[in-house]
């Protein structure tokens, strides 16, 4: 699958990819891209797509932690995708809107910040666009459901079982041509998905 560049309404200002100094309250980077008002990069998709590897390693260019979007949901929601009941929007609402507010506070803080999140819907993206306060770009990983599955069998200590694969899927929408996002192949080597994603992130002119 070719990575697909969208990048529509809502964008925010950015400069090119490369090591700058850091310029206080013109929101410049250290370790990666100039911007002109504080944004943030949501790497989002299923379960298994690879968020957390990618957002690691766009994070560690921009010089930002990411945020795990795994880590703000509520105690009752863990529990009952440990059990294998698939969420429902009035569980992820106030999951979204704690991520989305977390966004923010870190790209007011430190100019840029980067999140893991599966975002599948466009009504998600849109709370946390709103929740963050902020300019939000999307990354999304999407390949075929055996490949994820593949993943989800292999993977050891996460409380999401391989059986919601087909309810994430089922839920998921596809960013839209008149949204701030990009689609990547989650099957292609990690090196090639950050290249692509920062090069995405740096030619955008924002």
């Amino acid at each position: 699958m070719p990575w697909i560049m969208r990048c529509h309404v809502g964008c925010w200002r950015v400069g090119r990819v490369g090591r700058v100094a850091r310029d206080e309250g013109a929101g410049v980077q250290a370790s990666g891209i100039t911007t002109g008002q504080p944004h943030a990069i949501v790497v989002m998709g299923v379960s298994g797509s690879g968020k957390t590897t990618l957002s690691t390693r766009i994070g560690a260019v921009l010089g930002c932690p990411p945020l795990e979007g795994d880590a703000f949901h509520a105690a009752a929601s863990v529990a009952k995708m440990r059990a294998g009941e698939p969420l429902t929007d009035a569980d992820r609402w106030p999951w979204l809107d704690r991520l989305g507010a977390a966004i923010g506070d870190a790209a007011r803080a430190d100019g840029v910040a980067v999140a893991a999140c599966s975002a599948l819907k466009r009504a998600y993206r849109e709370r946390l666009v709103a929740a963050s306060g902020v300019p939000l770009g999307f990354v999304l990983l999407d390949t075929a459901e055996d490949a994820l599955a593949r993943r989800l069998r292999a993977r050891r200590g996460h409380y999401m079982p391989a059986s919601l694969l087909g309810s994430q899927l089922a839920t998921l929408e596809r960013p839209g041509a008149d949204e701030c996002a990009l689609t990547l192949d989650a099957a292609r080597p990690v090196d090639a998905l950050e290249a692509d994603a920062l090069a995405w992130i740096g030619a955008q002119g924002w």
